[in-house]
Parts: C-alpha cells; sequence; structure tokens
C-alpha cells in the first residue's frame, strides 16, 4: 500500500486522509495531509523561492530533471498504471493509455522549453524608434496553485506540473481528495529526478477553507484550476488582484448526425466516447442530435453496443467501463435517468445500478429538454439521442445550454459540415469523430460556462510564463 509523507519542507501532518478504491471500498493508500500552518509554510517556500532569483533553476536544469522523469515514469509503468487504476477507477487499458500520454505529456514540456521563445520587435520604422534594438525573453510568471480533477489522476497533474516546471515557475499541487496518490508518486519522481522540493509541493488538506486560502492568497501569480464549474468560478471571484488563471470545467458535449452520416463508421467511436471512463470526461458524448430518419436506429444500434460492454472491476483487463468515483454520483445519474423516464423519454438500454458502484450504460431516446440530464453535464455513463427534422433544429438544440466545448458533426457532406462547423457553440468541432478526442498539444478550451482560457500542455506553459522586453538604445544602432 502506498503511504506518502507530507511534502511540504518544513511542515508537519495534520492528520491522515486513507484512499479507498471507489470499486469495491478497499483502502488502496494514505496521504498526511498539512491544515492551515501547513499551507502557510507552502505558500512561503514557493514565494520566498521565486523572490530569490539566485535559486531559480537554469533551463537546461529544468530540461534535465523533466527527461529523468520521463525515464522514471516508463521505468515505473506498470505502478504507475495500478495506481491511478485502483484510486480512480479507470479500466486496466485506459488507465495504460493515461500513464503512456503523462510521459508523452513530459516531452511535450521539454518541447516548449526548446521551441518557446522570445521575439525582436522591430524598431528604426519611424523616427521616434530610431537608433534602438528591442527584443523579448520568457521568465516565470511566479508560484502556481494547481487544483485537479480525479478522472484522469495523473495525466491531468503532468498538465499542470509540467509546465510550471518547464517554465520556472514554484507549483503548489492539490489533487482531487479522491485521487491523491498518483499527484504524490509523481511529485516523488520529480524530485528523486533533481528538482528541489521547494519547486514541487503535493498537498492534501484538511479543510476546503484552508483549500480557498491557499488559492486565493496574494502570494500565488497563476492559478490552475480543473474541476467543477460551481467551485472554478467561486475561486476565481475571490483571486487576490493580480493573479492570473485558467479555469477547465465540464460540458455537455454535442453531436450533430445528419441522414448521410456513415453510421457503421460513426457508432464504435460514439459508443467509445459516451462510455469511456464511465462517461465521467468533460468532453464525453452526452447528447446525440439526429435526424429524424435514422435517430432510433442510432439509438438501437448504440444500445445493443452499449449491452455488450464488459462493466466491472478496473483491475480487469477485459474490464471495458469501471467504476463511477464515488457512490452518491451512482444514485444521482440513477435519479437523473428516472426523472428524464418518468417525464416521456424512452429507456431503450441501462437504467439501473449494477451495484453501488457501477451504473449500466444507458440510452435513452428523445428525453424532454427540460430535464436534468438534458440541461447539465452528465458526468455518467449516460448518451441521449433526440429526434431532429433538420441541421438547424439539431444546432439550436446543441446551443441551448450554457456550455460550449468540444463538439462533433457526423456526415458525408463537406458543407454540411462546414455549417456546423460555423454555427455550433464549441471552441473545437470535430468532423466525423466523437466529441472526446483529443491530443495534448493541442488547445483545449471551455467556454461560457465550461471554462476560461486554454488548456493543452503548450498553452499552459504559456501562461506561466511572462514576455519581458528589452529596449536598447546605441549611436550606433
Amino acid at each position: 500500500m502506498n503511504e506518502f509523507k507530507v511534502m511540504v519542507p518544513g511542515a508537519s501532518a495534520a492528520d491522515v486522509v486513507e484512499i479507498t478504491s471507489p470499486y469495491d471500498g478497499s483502502v488502496v493508500g494514505s496521504v498526511e495531509r498539512i491544515d492551515e500552518e501547513g499551507a502557510d509554510r507552502a505558500l512561503n517556500n514557493a514565494s520566498e523561492l521565486f523572490n530569490d532569483r539566485s535559486r531559480w533553476l537554469p533551463v537546461h536544469e529544468r530540461v534535465e530533471v523533466l527527461e529523468k522523469t520521463a525515464e522514471l515514469m516508463q521505468a515505473q509503468f506498470d505502478e504507475l498504471v495500478n495506481l491511478a487504476l485502483s484510486e480512480g477507477g479507470k479500466p486496466f487499458t485506459d488507465s495504460q493509455v493515461e500513464v503512456d500520454r503523462a510521459i508523452d505529456g513530459m516531452k511535450n514540456c521539454i518541447e516548449c522549453v526548446r521551441s518557446e521563445h522570445g521575439t525582436e520587435i522591430p524598431m528604426g520604422i519611424n523616427p521616434a524608434s530610431s537608433n534602438r534594438l528591442a527584443m523579448t525573453s520568457k521568465e516565470p510568471i511566479g508560484p502556481v496553485m494547481a487544483v485537479s480533477a480525479f478522472n484522469h489522476p495523473l495525466n491531468l497533474i503532468v498538465h499542470q506540473v509540467g509546465p510550471a516546471v518547464a517554465s520556472g515557475c514554484p507549483v503548489i499541487v492539490k489533487p482531487a481528495s479522491d485521487t491523491a496518490l498518483s499527484c504524490f508518486k509523481f511529485v516523488e519522481l520529480l524530485r528523486e529526478a533533481g528538482l528541489p522540493a521547494e519547486y514541487a509541493q503535493a498537498v492534501a488538506v484538511t479543510s476546503n477553507v484552508t483549500a480557498t486560502n491557499m488559492v486565493t492568497d496574494p502570494r500565488i501569480a497563476f492559478f490552475s484550476f480543473i474541476g467543477s464549474g460551481k467551485v472554478g468560478w467561486m475561486l476565481k471571484s475571490k483571486l487576490a488582484p493580480g493573479t492570473r488563471c485558467a479555469l477547465e470545467h465540464g460540458g455537455a458535449a454535442p453531436v450533430i448526425v445528419a441522414e448521410d452520416a456513415d453510421l457503421d463508421a460513426m457508432l464504435p467511436l460514439l459508443a467509445k466516447g459516451g462510455f469511456y471512463h464511465a462517461g465521467q470526461v468533460c468532453v464525453s458524448v452526452q447528447r446525440i442530435f439526429a435526424h429524424q430518419s435514422i435517430a432510433e436506429t442510432i439509438a438501437k444500434k448504440l444500445s445493443e453496443m452499449a449491452d455488450t460492454l464488459i462493466v466491472g472491476d478496473p483491475a480487469d483487463p477485459a474490464t471495458e467501463v469501471g467504476p463511477m468515483i464515488r457512490h452518491e454520483e451512482t444514485d444521482r445519474v440513477e435519479k437523473w435517468v428516472q426523472e428524464a423516464v418518468a417525464m416521456g423519454a424512452e429507456l431503450v438500454t441501462g437504467g439501473e445500478k449494477i451495484s453501488a458502484a457501477l451504473y449500466k450504460p444507458t440510452v435513452l431516446l428523445n428525453p424532454p429538454t427540460d430535464v436534468s440530464l438534458s440541461k447539465n453535464e452528465v458526468f455518467g455513463p449516460i448518451v441521449s439521442v433526440f429526434s431532429c427534422k433538420n441541421m438547424e433544429e439539431a444546432i439550436n438544440m446543441a446551443n441551448d445550454v450554457p456550455f460550449s466545448f468540444q463538439a462533433s458533426v457526423m456526415t458525408q457532406d463537406i458543407d454540411k459540415a462546414m455549417y456546423a462547423y460555423r454555427h455550433l457553440n464549441a471552441s473545437a468541432v470535430m468532423v466525423n469523430d466523437h466529441t472526446a478526442f483529443r491530443v495534448d498539444w493541442m488547445p483545449f478550451t471551455g467556454l461560457r460556462q465550461s471554462g476560461y482560457g486554454v488548456g493543452g500542455i503548450p498553452y499552459t506553459y504559456d501562461d506561466m510564463q511572462i514576455e519581458k522586453m528589452l529596449v536598447v538604445k546605441s549611436k550606433n544602432l
């Protein structure tokens, strides 16, 4: 069992919290937590390090740490997989993919260091700018506070902490309370790779008040948040003056399916996008708006695929859908489905708990637009299919929520695809692919209530730096 001590130099443990498996409730590890005093120590460590420029890590040393960490992660690949699946519940095969992505993310951070740089600012183009040379260089923005989510317990941490290390920012990272082990292990590996302890401090805290006080402390220069919109917007409203931030929340990902779509190619993608990690992904396929001539066919065939999925123990390599993160989430999803069915939705398949932790992959046809699962992010293995007269109606229905993240359109007609691209409220539109497609170097942006700022490793790296200008005046220029 993995037991992690306090990772804040100079701080003592307030207590110890056990981390349990969402599948069977067994204890899989523990972390020591800090209180307000420990939180203040963490903030001081980061602030004092940043304010002493003699302690800043040279770029080549940051690269060496990132390279060594990637090597250590590869060497401990199986341990990282088992740790992530034991605390987060993502099935074995998908957890392997997550660890692969996390290692590649570290390499992406190295590429950022090598490719991102300052620029020359044109001078001498009018009399006022004569005899001058101007250029910019990049510097770390300052201490970073990162708060993360449970659904990708290693890769999300890499997305927040990796760019901070690459940019030279001291970072304090608070993982989701359900999935702290992968985060603490990752920070342990960074330190083993040579990163000074004050540069990356993983924290578990005794109360939400302590966490809020850390985020809103004026010593924090940048706040990185992945989690619920309710919490993210609340924290943003309380940030100290001058603190910059990026927020990644959830969505209610829509898919538009035209009558000419290739259903044989499309349906497996929709099943994967909807039921991957039990739908606990911020861009999971949730709402399918299909032409009325094919809506029932899509719902029926998707339900047949859902019925074949193996739901169970995430440690079993055969499992395709694992548990919900907490039993109360399973209960919530059940309540939302029951509400939709009571209000007139057709339950095509599923609609029941398998256990306190497992919910059967579910397909609904034509739920009312005013029920919970039509208006909000489900974050569970539920896909709803809506019958629409035409693409205009489908897009209007898709846009009728306060979220805007990734969307997709299925069609063989390039003009229809471009129409959907132009009219969907989304930061990214996939053509003939599911809404959950992502590679970690692309922009990943929640709009409206779905977030603030741009995610993706190169974009986070850029956010965690300032561009500092130098202007030189010389009679010889």
